[in-house]
This record gives C-alpha cells, structure tokens and sequence, in this order.
C-alpha cells in the first residue's frame, strides 16, 4: 500500500489539513467524511434528537475531519461541532481561523466559539456561556422543528445550565457517536491500516534497538519518531515496561534501564496517519532466549488470543462471545486484562465485551456487526514468574469470521 499517495507540492489538493497536508490520500476522504456525518445524523434520526453537540476532539474529528490542535483543545471546551439531524453542520473554533476549515466539504458554517472555560473567561464565564447558550438554542429552534431534545457528549455543568434554562432537554451524545463510530467503511479500513502499516514500521525500529542498556523511554521513543515522522499524530498512553515492572500490567515507561533476558511487554495505542487508531501489543525478551517461565506464560498469552479470535462470529451476542471465550488458568486470573475484546476506531470504542466471570456485572447487550473493528487482549502474569507478557490483535469482523489487520510477527519459535 502506498501510504502517501502521490506527494504533491504547493496548495493542498486533496483537501487535507494537519499531518497529512502536502498528501494525496489512498482514498477519497470527502466520501469518508460523507459516510461518517450520515452515520451521525441517521443515529439521531433514530433517537428523535434535533441536534448534537460535540466536545470530545476524537467526535469532532469524526464528524467533520478539523484536527488542529486536537490533544490541546480537549483540555478546554473550546473547539465543538453542532449539528443539526436535518440540517446543518456547523464548526465553533477557539478563534478566528477558517482557513484551519478550509476545504472540509462536511463543514457548513465556521464560527467563533464564546469560550467560557475559566483559564480564557475568567470571572465572565457565566457571560460568556449565556451567550454560547444563546447560539446553540437559536440553532436548535431553527433546525429543529419544534423538538428541543439535545444530545451532547461532554460539557460542563457551567455550559449545560444555560441550555436547560433556554427550555432545551439534554440527552447522551456519547451513545450517538459511539453506535456511529462502530460500523466502518471501506474507506475506513484503507485508512486504518495505513496507521497499523505506520505502527509496524514503528515496531520495527523499537525491536531494532531493543538491546541491554536503553532505557523504557527511549526504547519507547523509537515508536513515537516513526509515527510523527510518517504523518501519525499522537500515542494515547506509554505502556511499554520490562522486566519485574511487567507484572502486574499497566506500568508506563520509565527510565528504567533494560537488562539482559528481561522480558518487554508493550501496547502500542497508535493514533496514526488520518486520526485512525493501531492498537496492538507484543512482548519480548532482551538480548537473550527466553527462559522456560517466560516460554510457559507467552504461549498462555498466544493461546488466549488464537482462540478468542476464532470464536468471534457475525450475530453472536457479547455474551455469546464471552462464554466461548478462553478459560483462563487459576494461577493468571487475577490479573486478567480488564476486558476479553474491544472496538477501536480513532481511538478504544464501542463495545467492550467483559470476561464471563464478571458479565453479570459489567457486561451489556450487543451484538457482533460486520465491519466491526475489534481488537483482542491477552494478559498473562503471576506472582510467581515475576514477569507478564502482553498480546494483542486488531480484527475486522466479517461474513467468513473475523481477518486480522495487524501483521507484526508474534514469537513462534518460543511455541
């Protein structure tokens, strides 16, 4: 695959803004944006809301494609996207700078959003979400028909009050863009394994460098370089730890230094070129071939993951997929990953699918969809090897079962 299309010079042709500009993309990204804002606006449809307002960057980046600054302004409530289910999209920035907009088909109308977070409002904030409450509700009474049903998916209290005031109902947004974000296009999946092709190359560099001496950090860095270097934008977390630091999971890189014979376990969570998400682990061992412990818990990892992956069948229920999951040895229970299976878009999405022991719990209704991206956990540690090894894989759902997008080779020869 060609990541970056024919390069071009000079204005942006294709249309594209942030870290892919000077790019022509692999598909065409306005039939991308198309198909996402009418998945947006058939779930309102569906749940008789006038309109959606939209916070989360990851949602704003799905419903319109505007990137600037995404990891900055989800600090603040200050880049959103309004869009009304039988009319218009509309783009409120942080200030004045449609050309950040440009181009973007999707995009209706630009405006300046009266932010009202107090590090840029001070003691006007009250002020200055009446008047961004203002502008929301005339929307709503202009587009929506005499409905006055709201969803957002994330807002402060300072920001929904003034709306509640105006008589509008709020609902959740997160549900709407969730259940929208689920199903990709085909597009969509051209897009995705550019990330992963990115992630891999990453991986690639990391293992290169793998060797007694480098520490967690800069062993970690290696992915982060490829990434940015090749049009990716960020890495969700840093879980990449070695050695006693693998047990139990959930440790991010250090400055630890790596020795000789440690295992090294990492998740990748790789936003990568077009905001699509890489998400897949691996685990080795410094330098050294691995001992009988650490040969033991990676083929429990490998197992796990070959046959959860196989068990996975379009129109099984998320309990169905539980139940026929891998049963996991008393000794590694413990320290389970949190979760058998999990969606993955631009970033971790809808749905999770819990472990049967604690379905009752956790567990919810579902149902698995064709082109449903998934990706499956393993995490496999004990008190007793001192180590953990962290697997996973990301899947596309699909008539025949599931086909395995990521392609980073596992240890065989450790089997």
């Amino acid at each position: 695959m060609n990541l970056y299309g024919n390069l071009s010079c000079g204005n942006v042709a294709a249309r594209q803004h942030g870290a892919m500009e000077y790019t022509k993309p692999p598909v065409d990204i306005d039939k991308v944006r198309r198909y996402r804002l009418e998945r947006i606006q058939a779930q309102l449809r569906k749940h008789d809301y006038a309109g959606i307002l939209l916070f989360d960057q990851l949602n704003c980046r799905y419903a319109c494609d505007a990137t600037n600054m995404q990891v900055w302004c989800s600090h603040y409530e200050t880049r959103c996207v309004f869009i009304a289910t039988d009319g218009p999209l509309i783009l409120f920035d942080y200030g004045y700078y449609p050309h950040l907009a440009e181009g973007i088909s999707t995009i209706d109308e630009y405006r300046v959003n009266a932010s009202f977070y107090f590090f840029t409002a001070g003691n006007r904030t009250r002020e200055k979400a009446e008047n961004f409450a203002d502008d929301i509700a005339d929307l709503i009474n202009t587009h929506g028909g005499g409905n006055k049903r709201l969803a957002i998916d994330r807002l402060s209290y300072t920001g929904c009050e003034p709306l509640l005031n105006r008589g509008l109902s709020i609902h959740d947004g997160l549900e709407v863009l969730e259940l929208a974000r689920v199903i990709k296009s085909a597009d969509e999946l051209v897009l995705m394994q550019c990330a992963i092709d990115v992630c891999e190359i990453g991986i690639g560099k990391m293992r290169a460098a793998l060797e007694p001496g480098i520490t967690e950090n800069a062993l970690w860095a290696k992915l982060h370089e490829a990434n940015i270097s090749m049009g990716g934008e960020w890495i969700e977390t840093r879980l990449l730890s070695s050695g006693p630091r693998t047990y139990p999971w959930f440790r991010e890189s250090s400055m630890r230094v790596i020795e000789q014979g440690d295992m090294v376990s990492f998740d990748t969570d790789l936003i990568g070129p077009y905001g699509y998400c890489a998400d897949m682990s691996r685990s080795w061992v410094c330098g050294d071939k691995p001992t009988d412990q650490q040969r033991r818990i990676y083929a429990f990892a490998y197992e796990q993951i070959q046959h959860n992956k196989s068990v996975i069948k379009l129109g099984m229920t998320f309990r169905e997929v539980s139940e026929a999951a891998w049963e996991i040895p008393s000794a590694f229970s413990n320290t389970k990953y949190g979760s058998l299976i999990h969606g993955i878009g631009l970033a971790d999405e809808y749905p999770s699918i819990k472990h049967i022991g604690s379905y009752d719990e956790k567990g919810f209704d579902g149902v698995v969809e064709e082109n449903m991206t998934l990706c499956v956990e393993s995490y496999i540690g004990c008190e007793n090897a001192g180590e953990g090894v962290k697997l996973e894989e990301q899947v596309l759902v699909t008539q025949q079962g599931v086909r395995q997008l990521t392609g980073y080779p596992m240890e065989m020869d450790w089997l």
